[in-house]
Formats: C-alpha cells, sequence, structure tokens
C-alpha cells in the first residue's frame, strides 16, 4: 500500500511559509534601518526560505506516490524536481551576497548603527528559525517527505546564518568594528553555497537512477528463498525510506507455473519486508537456464 504524506506536507509548509514571511520582514526592518549588508544578506537569504515553502507547496501538489495512466511509476519525482529548485534559489542567494559584499569593498558605505532593541529582534528571529528547522525536520522524517528534510536543511544554514550575523553585529555595537560586516558577508554566503550543494547531492541519485539496494544485498535475500537456484540481471532504483523499484531474473527449482509463482512470491515478500516500500518486477527462468549475464555464482 502506498503512503500518501501530501496534506501533511502542505500542512507543514504552510506553517513555515508563514514564519519564514515573519522572521523575513523583521529581517529587512533591522538590515535597512541599521544599514547592515551582513543583514540584509540574511534577509535576501530568508527570502529564499519563503520562495522554497511555495515551491515545496507546488511540487507537493504534483507529488501523488499513486500510479496513473501517464505516471506508471508514481509521482515522486515531482518532490526531487523541487528539492532541486531549493538548491538553484540557495545558488542565487550565494552569488547576490557576495556581489554585494565586493560592491562595499570596492565603493565603500555608510557606517552601520545598530541598537540593543534591534538585537533583541535579532534573536527573536534566531528563536523562530530554530523551531522551524527541528518542526519542519522532524515531520519530513515522521513522513518520508524529501521536500521538508530538504527545506529544514535550507533553514538550518539559515540559523547559522543569523548567528553569524548576529555576532558581527554584537561586535559593531560594543566595539565599532564596522569591518565585521562586510568580512562577515563572506563566510555567509558559504553557508549558503554549502547549503545548496547538500540538497543537490541528497536528491540528484532519484532524479539520475542511481542504484538504490546493492546487487548482492538482492541476491543474498533471493537465494535464502527455498526453491531458488540463482539470480541475474539485478537492477534497483529510487531511495530507500522512500520507494524502490527493483527487477531482476530469478531461476527456479520449480517443475510448473504454480510452484514458480510461490518461490516468488516468497521472494517478494522477504524483499518487501527487508526494504519496503518496494515494486519488484522478477522475470522468472527454468532450473537448466545458462546465461553469461548471470551476475553471481552460487555458494
Amino acid at each position: 500500500m502506498t503512503y500518501d504524506n501530501r496534506a501533511t506536507v502542505r500542512r507543514v509548509l504552510i506553517i513555515t511559509l508563514l514564519l519564514n514571511l515573519f522572521v523575513m520582514a523583521l529581517k529587512a526592518f533591522v538590515g535597512y534601518s541599521t544599514g547592515s549588508l551582513s543583514l540584509l544578506a540574511d534577509a535576501l537569504h530568508s527570502v529564499t526560505d519563503s520562495a522554497n515553502n511555495i515551491l515545496g507547496l507546488i511540487a507537493s501538489r504534483f507529488s501523488s506516490p499513486h500510479p496513473d495512466r501517464e505516471h506508471p511509476y508514481g509521482h515522486h519525482k515531482f518532490e526531487a524536481v523541487g528539492a532541486l529548485g531549493i538548491a538553484a534559489f540557495l545558488g542565487i542567494a550565494c552569488f547576490e551576497i557576495l556581489q554585494g559584499a565586493i560592491e562595499r569593498i570596492l565603493k565603500g558605505s555608510e557606517p552601520v548603527k545598530i541598537s540593543a532593541p534591534e538585537l533583541w529582534l535579532l534573536l527573536i528571529v534566531l528563536g523562530v528559525n530554530i523551531f522551524v528547522t527541528f518542526y519542519e525536520r522532524s515531520e519530513g522524517k515522521r513522513v518520508g517527505s524529501p521536500i521538508l528534510i530538504a527545506d529544514a536543511t535550507h533553514t538550518m544554514s539559515d540559523v547559522w546564518v543569523t548567528i553569524t550575523v548576529i555576532l558581527g553585529l554584537i561586535g559593531i555595537w560594543w566595539l565599532n568594528y564596522q569591518w565585521l560586516d562586510v568580512v562577515l558577508a563572506f563566510p555567509v554566503a558559504l553557508l549558503v553555497f554549502w547549503s545548496g550543494w547538500s540538497v543537490l547531492k541528497e536528491n540528484l541519485p532519484w532524479l539520475v537512477d542511481q542504484m538504490a539496494i546493492a546487487p548482492e544485498a538482492i541476491h543474498a535475500i533471493a537465494t535464502s528463498v527455498p526453491g531458488v537456484i540463482n539470480c541475474h540481471d539485478i537492477a534497483s532504483r529510487g531511495v530507500l525510506g522512500r520507494q524502490v523499484f527493483v527487477e531482476m531474473h530469478l531461476i527456479v527449482d520449480a517443475p510448473d507455473v504454480e510452484t514458480a509463482h510461490r518461490i516468488t512470491e516468497a521472494v517478494e515478500r522477504r524483499l518487501e519486508e527487508r526494504f519496503s516500500p518496494v515494486r519488484i518486477l522478477i522475470h522468472v527462468e527454468p532450473p537448466a537456464y545458462q546465461s553469461e549475464k548471470i551476475s553471481f555464482e552460487s555458494q
């Protein structure tokens, strides 16, 4: 049975979208009032948070796990495409931050002015970001949603960015070290880039049909079933814990179709117990089958 988590994903994304809009507004307000480049860059990062939530809502709308005539393997890859969109947004944010920092170094700017109440507002922002990160990640793992986990990774980068910016503004407020604002814009950009790379690395295997399960593991489970002689042409794709597709050719010791069917069903049950959710396609071969394509020899 295929589990449809889209209602939960949409609910979580709507809640985090509202919180991210609140965070973005506070950062933009304090950033413009103080003239802080690092804080404005952080606000830009929060713009991508909100955009990612909207993108996630769109992706979730089209990512039904149930197959249909046009998509016989389901629609899970729509979520992975949405996660790649998040990586693209992070790349744009990284470029904008670096561009602003370099322009300020070359052209100069007005000094940053920060007050204690404004720092307290930023601590509220930090608290909201931390809540969003852990809430979204917890729900993403609970329902197995890559879009929520990817967005939580992005928001976690926002937490570190905000911490870095707050420390820099404290240095400006307390010690009047104006150079901190520009210097800290560079690690902010690196943190943003790293978040994007993490999201890309996690979701690209799904889109390029990378091997999901080692063929040796599938072979060991299949040949442990009584009546199985060997198996070959083993292939798998998908992501463990989300959805996996397995194909194989199975050589069975069966005198009739009914016996072969029982053996293949036993193999399917064991694979489902180990790797669920999984869809399995087995091509049955007779006991005397010989081929150079056989991937593994019986021990």
